[in-house]
């Protein structure tokens, strides 16, 4: 199947990088292991079940969406334990360390994900008791 994406250039020039560094024969080859790499990481999350400990991890530009974010954390203070948090220039790393069920951290991580400001979101599902 042949497919098309919107990808910031910069962006682009990275993959392409890292890909060659690690002699992969093609772009697509690349993309594909990505692709599969991203499904294995949602799965798990996805098929988790019952009382989970996780740590959730999201960098963030701190100016355009700090209030929004304070909201959901409020939203969900039920299962959020503590959060750690440092800026790196206009960008901010958080990290919010997580006891409850799967799926109340299921949903933080995906309201966590609904922020164009927020680059990218990474749980860690430490232990599950399913």
């Amino acid at each position: 199947m042949r497919t098309s994406f919107n990808i910031p250039d910069d962006i682009v020039e990275a993959f392409d990088r890292v890909w060659r560094d690690q002699e992969l024969e093609s772009r697509s080859r690349a993309v594909r292991e990505a692709m599969l790499e991203y499904i294995e990481a949602h799965s798990r999350l996805e098929s988790t079940t019952g009382e989970v400990v996780a740590l959730v991890g999201f960098d963030y530009r701190h100016h355009d969406v700090i209030r929004d974010l304070h909201a959901v954390q409020h939203d969900y203070q039920d299962v959020i334990l503590n959060t750690s948090h440092t800026h790196q220039g206009e960008w901010c790393l958080e990290s919010l360390f997580c006891r409850g069920p799967s799926e109340r951290v299921r949903e933080l991580t995906y309201r966590l994900r609904d922020f164009d400001a927020v680059r990218r979101v990474k749980v860690m599902v430490i232990r599950d008791d399913a």
